[in-house]
């Protein structure tokens, strides 16, 4: 048992935080509720030297360190149980996750815990599988609950295509919008289950709904061979991916020209393609692009709860072929 005792600022830190948490969940909680929304932002590095994150998660907390070479190990536990005892959350429903920045040679993406477990959460009248036990990202990007609603709303009798569709959370908001169909690609087979699971929560049809276990570029160039078309496509890739296996890297900077280029091809005319980014040092390339409208909404699709001085949380754009 460690004994040595905890610098005083690390005290100070954890009280502001848990202060500002509470305080923060207070403006927020019963105006999301009335909402039916059960995820949501509590705090994100607003104080320059508390690099921490905190959301909830209808109950439960998860709590974030952003990482860095000098990050000291007793920090983060700290400013969990500070946070949970202040907003009454017992321990087992505390979740710490360490953020680290950039490639990390997939230290970013590693599995952290093998529970399995998934909690049922609301965000407006559809219900999602999250998991806040196993990995940093817990199945549900809150960040993007307003951009789900804008496809929701465009996607009646529309054919409806979603790349890097982790659980296909924008899927189910277009099949409740009324999409003739969908079409959800992810290159992972255990998120492509889950999305299937969440399908199944929502009444989704699986038959008009099509989930695809499949790497976007091979997807792509068989769709196009195949001729098929779409109405309306999602694309939220991550800023770096790496496949061992086929040695394979895709990097968001380099590779977002022909990967839009490619999805365009599949877009009927009029056709909207909403494209999204997290990577906070993106330069836009979409001026040959084969379209006759390219729109920044990133203000329109940042939730209030996501805003920060810091830092855009996504950018998101409308392009209309």
């Amino acid at each position: 048992m460690n004994d040595t005792p905890l610098p005083e600022h690390f005290t100070q830190q954890a009280e502001m935080l848990a202060n500002r948490v509470k305080k923060r969940f207070k403006h927020l909680y019963k105006r999301f509720a009335r909402q039916q929304i059960d995820v949501f932002r509590l705090y994100d590095w607003d104080i320059p030297e508390i690099r921490a994150v905190v959301d909830w998660y209808g109950g439960h907390l998860v709590v974030g360190e952003y990482m860095r070479r000098q990050s000291t190990p007793a920090w983060l536990p700290l400013m969990g149980r500070a946070v949970a005892d202040a907003m009454e959350v017992p321990a087992e429903r505390l979740h710490l996750k360490q953020r680290w920045a950039g490639r990390q040679d997939g230290k970013r993406y590693e599995r952290i815990d093998y529970t399995d477990k998934k909690i049922v959460l609301r965000e407006r009248d559809l219900r999602f599988l999250v998991n806040p036990y196993d990995y940093v990202d817990t199945g549900l990007f809150a960040d993007h609950r307003d951009t789900r609603q804008m496809v929701r709303e465009m996607a009646a009798g529309k054919d409806v295509l979603n790349l890097y569709c982790y659980t296909a959370s924008f899927s189910c908001y277009a099949a409740k919008g009324g999409a003739r169909s969908t079409v959800s690609v992810d290159r992972s087979k255990s998120t492509i289950a889950w999305a299937g699971e969440n399908f199944k929560l929502n009444g989704i049809d699986p038959e008009s709904n099509r989930l695809v276990h499949a790497h976007t570029f091979d997807f792509l160039a068989k769709a196009r061979r195949k001729g098929r078309q779409f109405d309306l496509a999602v694309v939220d890739p991550p800023s770096y991916s790496t496949t061992k296996v086929r040695n394979a890297a895709f990097d968001i900077l380099v590779d977002h020209p022909r990967l839009l280029s490619m999805v365009v091809e599949l877009l009927r005319p009029q056709a909207t393609l909403f494209f999204s980014t997290n990577h906070q040092d993106f330069i836009p390339r979409m001026e040959t692009l084969p379209v006759t409208r390219v729109e920044e909404i990133t203000e329109q699709t940042i939730p209030e709860d996501y805003r920060n001085k810091r830092k855009t949380i996504h950018r998101c754009w409308r392009i209309t072929v």
